[in-house]
């Protein structure tokens, strides 16, 4: 597996109604030992996750999939990870 960073950046649109579910998501990533990592920026315009995904489809398809993004609330982009020592 790989590991992807989605970055999500707030919309106009944002709507405080799907940060719950937006944390429920991650939670179900965690539980599926897919998320490694995850919060919001200090400036309060988005914020970041690391998954492990088996490719750059796969990852996008999981951002489609955050409430956030689903609701039109932020939008993200996402990158293959390669970390190094």
């Amino acid at each position: 597996m790989n590991l992807y960073l989605i970055t999500t950046t707030r919309t106009q649109n944002f709507n405080n109604d799907f940060v719950k579910p937006h944390y429920d998501f991650l939670d179900k990533l965690k539980h599926n030992k897919q998320l490694e990592a995850y919060g919001p920026f200090s400036d309060g315009s988005g914020g970041a996750y690391l998954i492990k995904s088996n490719s750059l489809d796969e990852a996008t398809k999981i951002g489609n999939s955050d409430p956030l993004i689903k609701s039109g609330s932020s939008t993200f982009v996402v990158k293959e990870w390669i970390l190094k020592d």
